[in-house]
């Protein structure tokens, strides 16, 4: 790369008189080797065609930039539909003005660039929906004013680097979809919104201590494990939580589900065990999800779910009858979604000639219960075509609980 740094710098010296004299030098450099490494994939509309080093302005005329006093501040290169390939160049450092570095999705190949560490000033940084591979690297974590970092589907391999979620200015950090390992660090102390790292390879348990100010948190389709810490129900902010496809155990903590802002909920197919609480909750939410399904869940059903506009509590342990809450629910139109299968729920509160809404899909088959005729239940094809559960799994489930979902 210095090689190729020295030769670009030879040849700016050779044709000056002919380049733009409204660009810093050591930026032109930089544009020239970004143009020498990454290949435009788009046949009729490229997109470096703008890119023309006669242009008087390229600050004005290159696709992508943005200049203030003849230094790049930032930098998009491609677009959806102007995709790159190639590999991003150590040059890239040279922008030492650049506050936002972002890249279309292509198939940009190679490691993410050390150097990228000396761009001081940089805020965003968006390497998105490429074929990145290597490490995330852990000289990334001296960017003192970073406050965006996406490196989402990639092929990104090693642990998070632990500094990272230090960083005094960082609010958005996603790094989903690649095939990061190791553990998370036990406190983030950057100030995060936004924290998104399914469909990885990470282990081990979810930090003890998140930042207050969460909003969004996903950490799904990963190999974590452990007790969900108490600390989850002092996240006041959070609206946005899924922890899905885990091997995560013991009881959901105790508020929970409760949080006044939090009105997605995604904890499906972990090992979670207890009961559900009985907290109160905001009244109903249009678009609300909760999903406890697949879980070790277990007691009465309490009322604390009422009016989740979709709510997925089957394949569990859940004993006793449907709450009456949860019926009137269902007929007011505020929950329009309602699995109970596969569970031991004995009975369901509805009336003959309750008719509920068209809308509503509400299944309680495989259960210890006949279900009324009032019940036209729309359940999905994986719940099976038996409507009731054997008796003799119900009875031993009623004396010992020890009987599966």
């Amino acid at each position: 790369m210095a090689t190729i740094l020295l030769v670009l710098q030879l040849l700016i010296l050779l044709i000056r008189p002919s380049l733009p004299q409204n660009l810093h030098p050591s930026d032109l450099t930089a544009l020239l080797s970004i143009k020498a490494t990454l290949t435009d994939l788009s046949p009729t509309n490229p997109f470096f065609s703008t890119w023309n080093l006669t242009a008087p302005d390229p600050c004005s005329s290159f696709a992508g930039l943005t200049c203030t006093l003849r230094r790049v501040t930032a930098l998009s290169l491609g677009e959806p539909s102007f995709p790159l390939a190639g590999t991003l160049p150590a040059s890239l450092s040279l922008l030492t003005d650049l506050t936002q570095l972002l890249l279309s999705p292509g198939l940009v190949t190679g490691p993410i660039p050390l150097q990228l560490a000396h761009l001081t000033n940089l805020r965003v940084l968006s390497l998105t929906s490429n074929r990145l591979t290597g490490p995330i690297p852990t000289a990334l974590s001296t960017l003192r004013r970073l406050h965006t970092l996406d490196l989402s589907r990639n092929q990104l391999s090693g642990s998070l680097p632990p500094t990272l979620t230090d960083l005094p200015q960082l609010k958005i950090l996603i790094l989903a979809s690649n095939s990061l390992s190791g553990t998370l660090p036990q406190t983030v102390n950057s100030p995060l919104l936004h924290l998104d790292l399914k469909d990885n390879k990470l282990t081990g348990p979810l930090p003890s201590s998140l930042p207050s100010s969460l909003r969004y948190l996903s950490l799904s389709q990963n190999l974590m494990w452990g007790p969900l810490p108490n600390g989850l129900q002092t996240l006041s902010e959070l609206a946005f939580l899924d922890l899905s496809m885990n091997r995560f155990a013991g009881p959901i903590p105790a508020q929970l589900l409760s949080l006044p802002a939090l009105f997605n909920i995604f904890l499906q197919r972990n090992n979670l065990s207890g009961g559900l609480g009985s907290g109160p909750r905001p009244g109903p939410v249009p678009g609300s999800i909760v999903d406890l399904s697949h879980n070790c869940l277990s007691g009465e059903l309490s009322s604390v779910l009422e009016g989740v506009e979709s709510l997925f509590l089957n394949n569990n342990r859940f004993t006793g009858e449907v709450p009456e809450a949860y019926v009137k629910s269902v007929w007011r139109g505020s929950t329009r979604l309602l699995y109970l299968q596969h569970n031991y729920l004995t009975g369901i509160p509805l009336r003959e000639g309750v008719v509920l809404p068209d809308a509503a899909s509400l299944c309680v088959s495989y259960n210890c219960m006949v279900p009324p005729p009032a019940v036209v239940m729309t359940c999905p094809a994986s719940a099976g075509g038996v409507v009731t559960r054997p008796a003799a799994q119900c009875s031993v489930f009623s004396h010992n609980g020890n009987t599966g979902g």
